[in-house]
């Protein structure tokens, strides 16, 4: 007796729910990996992060019992607190601003062509390449007061010989420590954002550049309303990568001044680490605003460009 056709597309359908099944369950199993990945190394240290900042532990790292919001309370009160959090701003302000604009020119100059174009470009990858801890120290070095190489080119040019002895330990004063500071975090800055806006540079297409020079504009108003727009992604990019590195940097400042004296050379993140040697929760505390910082850099930088198609708002 024949099946009706009806009768045989059930069946078939029946046959093909398997692979149906495992068709969907596809895409889970490459995707899988990277979400236990993000929740096991991201998500859960967050977790343990937040409920530590919560709880009452002993500088040896006992836990005796919930404090609550005592230890926010206990931060907020700390003296140094405000002038570590307008350091901070100043930190990250200075030095982003001064990357990007010292990137962009050092990007459109990498653009064009010019004889030892590639050893330059090689040169710049060196100060991005090497440790950061590394380049810290070596700055360390290349400012101590005694026989510094940085002081003692200084002083062979006859710079130093205009101020006093002590004008030289560079490191010695909360100031000039945390202008150092930021002339190394602009050292190793540079490079990636050059390259980051040297890429969105080359991807312009040059037939926008000929129509724009058979309308007649000029170099300036060619940059300006041309390569600046069509830049703007790439550049979006750049400044939150780098507002988010340098406002975690750690090894520059530890390195150099391990924020002192005192606490006069600390932003919140070395700041955390220093309240971890005998206030675990405080820390913890600390721990969280910073992460509800990071979170509201990226809540502003997902409002500025359009997520789904990854351009930015025009």
């Amino acid at each position: 007796m024949s099946l009706s056709t009806l009768e045989q597309g059930v069946v078939a359908q029946k046959r093909h729910r398997p692979t149906r099944f495992f068709s969907r369950l596809g895409p889970v199993l490459w995707v899988g990996p990277a979400v236990l990945l993000i929740a096991g190394v991201v998500l859960w240290p967050v977790v343990i992060m937040i409920e530590t900042a919560f709880q009452n532990i002993s500088p040896d790292g006992f836990i005796r019992g919930w404090a609550g919001w005592r230890n926010f309370v206990f931060l907020w009160q700390e003296p140094d607190l405000t002038g570590i959090l307008v350091r901070t701003v100043i930190w990250v302000a200075t030095i982003v601003v001064c990357t990007m604009l010292i990137s962009l020119a050092l990007a459109q100059l990498f653009n064009q062509k010019f004889p030892g174009r590639r050893a330059a470009r090689w040169a710049l990858i060196a100060p991005w390449a090497a440790s950061v801890m590394m380049t810290a120290i070596v700055f360390r070095w290349g400012l101590d007061a005694n026989n510094g190489v940085i002081n003692v080119f200084l002083h062979d040019i006859g710079l130093l010989a205009r101020f006093n002895s002590e004008a030289s330990d560079w490191l010695g004063s909360p100031g000039s420590a945390f202008a150092w500071m930021i002339v190394v975090a602009i050292f190793v800055s540079v490079p990636f954002s050059t390259y980051a806006l040297l890429a969105g540079l080359q991807s312009i297409p040059s037939d926008v550049y000929e129509a724009a020079r058979v309308d007649g504009a000029g170099v300036w108003r060619t940059y300006l309303g041309i390569t600046l727009p069509l830049l703007r992604p790439a550049f979006i990019v750049a400044l939150l990568i780098n507002v988010m590195n340098v406002f975690n940097s750690f090894p520059i400042i530890w390195e150099m001044t391990r924020g002192g004296p005192g606490h006069q050379t600390s932003t919140t993140t070395t700041f955390m680490y220093q309240l971890k040697q005998s206030y675990i929760g405080e820390s913890a505390a600390m721990s969280v605003v910073n992460f509800g910082l990071v979170l509201l850099i990226v809540l502003v930088y997902l409002r500025v460009t359009v997520w789904k198609s990854g351009t930015a708002e025009p």
